[in-house]
């Protein structure tokens, strides 16, 4: 199973939190991530969403195909992800779009054992693999993409 987590793109500051919008830069973040994906994303990719506007936005630089999740709202606990995802059961790509710092914790707890503050930049992506080795279940790290970077 591959599991890519995408943190929503640059959002205004403001009240009420989950109808944020996302800035003109923001925008442009999502875009140049999403023509990353597009370019690399399995077929059947399933996506998930954080019901917050910014995070809506930034899937819908990608596709209008995703799936609106409750449990991935901002505050969402890696195991609450984790089950959105259907990690690692799930046969196929799961792209989670999301916050900060729930998808750090995440990446922390299935890289490093246990969650920790890692940060994921606004509008960057990680993609993990999970695998089984002999007997061992082993999850690869395979990008960790910033939009700044493209």
């Amino acid at each position: 199973m591959d599991l890519i987590l995408w943190r929503h793109a640059e959002a205004v500051d403001g009240a009420p939190d989950a109808a944020r919008k996302l800035t003109p830069k923001g925008v442009k973040q999502a875009q140049d991530i999403a023509h990353w994906l597009r370019a690399r994303l399995p077929k059947q990719t399933r996506v998930i969403v954080s019901p917050a506007q910014r995070t809506v936005q930034t899937a819908k630089a990608l596709t209008e195909d995703f799936e609106i999740v409750r449990e991935l709202a901002p505050g969402a606990t890696p195991v609450a992800v984790l089950a959105a995802a259907r990690w690692p059961e799930h046969k196929g790509a799961v792209l989670v779009v999301g916050h900060q710092p729930d998808l750090g914790l995440l990446a922390a707890m299935l890289i490093a054992g246990k969650p920790m503050p890692w940060s994921i930049k606004k509008g960057a992506l990680w993609w993990l693999s999970h695998r089984v080795r002999g007997e061992q279940a082993q999850v690869v790290l395979r990008a960790v993409i910033s939009p700044d970077l493209l």
